[in-house]
């Protein structure tokens, strides 16, 4: 092969990956858009009799509030429940075995497909220096994505845990790989008066979530893609 020949077909094989990086890089760009704009919109013109459910629990306020959120939705839908907590929090999980103990009674709550509680890695705990999160951040994702893996939510609820944002970004690329279709509802706790928590606001940011309800007119106004359901608590 003369030197030119050469050059000629290394140049049509460099322009083929390129053209072929550009053409990968515009499907999966199209998908996010599309994902962004369906998630918005009724996944069914008939909902599905039961929607296996992801509950991410945190400390302190958040795993109560979504409790008191749960008591007040038709649980017998939203079912089997998969409740995730931090690995360092056993006082949430503990609180969902009373929550889900107090619904029917042992026995029913078998019968409608009971509950399972598990745990997970958080990518850094309260004082961790930023340098060793940095590994617990890349376990903390892997934990993740076998949970996901395992699990395959219908539904992911949370309200504001750092635990959620690993799980809620799994579920949204499992979307744009066309995996798994997991609906993400955020409420935002009703501590957060003028501002969104650092959850909150990344999956407004980035439009992972496709229902983001706050508690406070104020937070309506300033984050008009926000859903306004009044204080739940």
């Amino acid at each position: 092969m003369e030197k030119g020949d050469f050059c000629i077909s290394t140049m049509a094989s460099s322009n083929i990956a390129v053209l072929l990086t550009i053409g990968v890089i515009t499907v999966f760009v199209i998908r996010i858009i599309y994902v962004i704009y369906r998630s918005s919109k009724p996944l069914h013109s008939k909902s599905p009799r039961f929607l296996s459910t992801l509950i991410v629990l945190g400390s302190g306020g958040h795993t109560a509030e979504m409790l008191n959120l749960l008591y007040v939705l038709q649980t017998e839908k939203f079912k089997p429940r998969y409740y995730v907590a931090a690995a360092t929090d056993n006082m949430s999980l503990q609180k969902a075995h009373v929550f889900e103990d107090s619904l029917l009674g042992k026995e029913a709550l078998e019968e409608v497909g009971g509950a399972e509680f598990m745990q997970i890695y958080r990518s850094r705990e309260v004082g961790q220096s930023y340098i060793t999160s940095v590994g617990t951040t890349l376990i903390a994702i892997a934990h993740a994505l076998w949970l996901m893996i395992k699990i395959r939510p219908q539904v992911i609820l949370c309200n504001g845990p750092g635990t959620c944002i690993p799980l809620c970004v799994i579920a949204f690329f499992f979307k744009v790989l066309g995996i798994r279709w997991s609906s993400i509802f955020y409420v935002e706790s009703i501590a957060r008066v003028r501002k969104l928590s650092l959850s909150g606001l990344l999956l407004y940011k980035l439009r992972m979530a496709d229902q983001l309800f706050v508690q406070w007119p104020q937070l309506k106004e300033k984050y008009p893609r926000a859903h306004y359901v009044g204080r739940l608590m």
